[in-house]
């Protein structure tokens, strides 16, 4: 696909945007009721860490970035 600069960085933040919701849904769920939430958070940034390159990797490879 040849498309424009705009729209590639369109992608890279919904990307980015997509990857926030799956880490912060993930740290909510890793969170145990008086528990600490620096463990949650640390879930959360993982997670976040491991779909944010996963989903970039897969919008290369079908020639959309």
């Amino acid at each position: 696909m040849n498309l424009s600069f705009g729209v590639k960085t369109l992608i890279v933040i919904i990307c980015i945007l997509f990857s926030a919701l799956v880490g912060i849904v993930a740290g909510w769920m890793s969170h145990e009721p008086g528990g600490r939430k620096r463990d949650a958070a640390l879930v959360g940034g993982g997670t976040f860490g491991g779909t944010l390159p996963l989903c970039l990797l897969v919008l290369t490879s079908l020639g959309v970035l």
